[in-house]
């Protein structure tokens, strides 16, 4: 029980702090700030994976698929966004794809 309440503790904590982290970038660098937090989506997925080579219980498997699902849509629709927003910056003839 002391472990879950150090955790949510935590989670709590760094939810806060990410917030008001976030609140307070300037437009023109989210796109970089979004690259950021998709590779921390991407330890998300990581950490879940390996949640899964362990003997753990039904509650932390449901936990860590939860984690895989959210960490991955986050994940693809990050990298999709990042790029369509660097395609804004990029002059008309340079463009590929």
């Amino acid at each position: 029980m002391g472990d879950l309440l150090l955790l949510l503790a935590v989670f709590i904590a760094t939810f806060s702090l990410g917030v008001l982290l976030i609140l307070r970038v300037p437009p023109r660098l989210h796109t970089p700030l979004m690259s950021m937090t998709n590779a921390v989506s991407g330890i998300t997925v990581l950490g879940a994976l390996l949640l899964y080579a362990e003997e753990i219980g039904g509650l932390a498997t449901c936990l860590a698929a939860i984690a895989i699902v959210a960490g991955a849509f986050n994940l693809v629709g990050g990298f999709a966004v990042t790029d369509r927003m660097l395609r804004f910056f990029q002059k008309r003839g340079d463009r590929h794809g």
